[in-house]
């Protein structure tokens, strides 16, 4: 029989999951906007940074999500959160394909040049998001459980920085170069969008770190875990 702590422990990690999820597809929907960061006005090696898409904003918010389940509920559980955002990401852009096909009437608040011009890239930015997001979400797991085994469950903050810092590049690298190839980017903007967007997410990786040690502390402290040690979500056993 489920305990009340098994409970609770599925309860989180399906409200983890769900956080997760929206702001995956969230930030495919809203990609097409952007905007300056005016506190860090700075060039380097003659480029512009911080001139991002919106769709930034809540895309590192993934990582902490899956670098915090990883280190509660193993690495089982934190892939089938990112299979689940595949899934997802897929199934809006199915949907988003259907409403740009269905007409709109005539007293439509939205018509459909207006619905075209915001939505009609979000699928090819979804399928390239995937792409890009499928690479850097499992080496993010992958490497963050190495560093994880190496250290025996000590530095939190060494595998949390190193396997975002290693992962958001390549999502930025990726998603940016499948964008221009698709031809919704253009090339003039491609070294100061990555490297523009890789700078904001170490930025974001290294303020987020407190942020981890917090909620892996009150995760130890409410489920009796010791350093190392994992939820199982399905037998509530705690494993090394």
């Amino acid at each position: 029989m489920k305990t009340k702590k098994h409970q609770l422990a599925a309860k989180i990690y399906l409200y983890l999951a769900a956080l997760f999820i929206t702001s995956l597809v969230v930030s495919n929907l809203i990609f097409q906007k952007f905007f300056f960061w005016y506190p860090f006005d700075s060039e380097l090696f003659g480029i512009r940074l911080f001139e991002l898409s919106v769709g930034i904003l809540p895309y590192p918010l993934t990582f902490l999500i899956t670098d915090l389940i990883s280190e509660i509920y193993g690495k089982k559980a934190a892939n089938r959160v990112v299979i689940a955002g595949i899934f997802a990401s897929f199934f809006s852009m199915g949907i988003l394909l259907l409403a740009d096909f269905v007409p709109a009437i005539e007293n439509s608040p939205v018509d459909d040049m207006t619905f075209k011009k915001v939505f009609s890239l979000s699928p090819l930015a979804v399928l390239a998001s995937m792409i890009a997001y499928l690479i850097a979400q499992f080496i993010d797991i992958r490497i963050y459980h190495y560093w994880k085994k190496l250290t025996k469950g000590k530095l939190l903050w060494i595998r949390n920085n190193f396997s975002t810092f290693v992962s958001q590049f390549l999502d930025t690298f990726s998603v940016i170069l499948l964008l221009s190839l698709f031809g919704i980017l253009p090339w003039d903007l491609f070294f100061g969008l990555v490297l523009s967007g890789f700078v904001f997410k170490v930025i974001v990786a290294a303020l987020d770190t407190p942020l981890l040690y917090i909620f892996v502390w009150l995760f130890r402290k409410k489920f009796d875990l010791e350093i190392g040690e994992e939820i199982s979500l399905w037998t509530y056993d705690k494993r090394k």
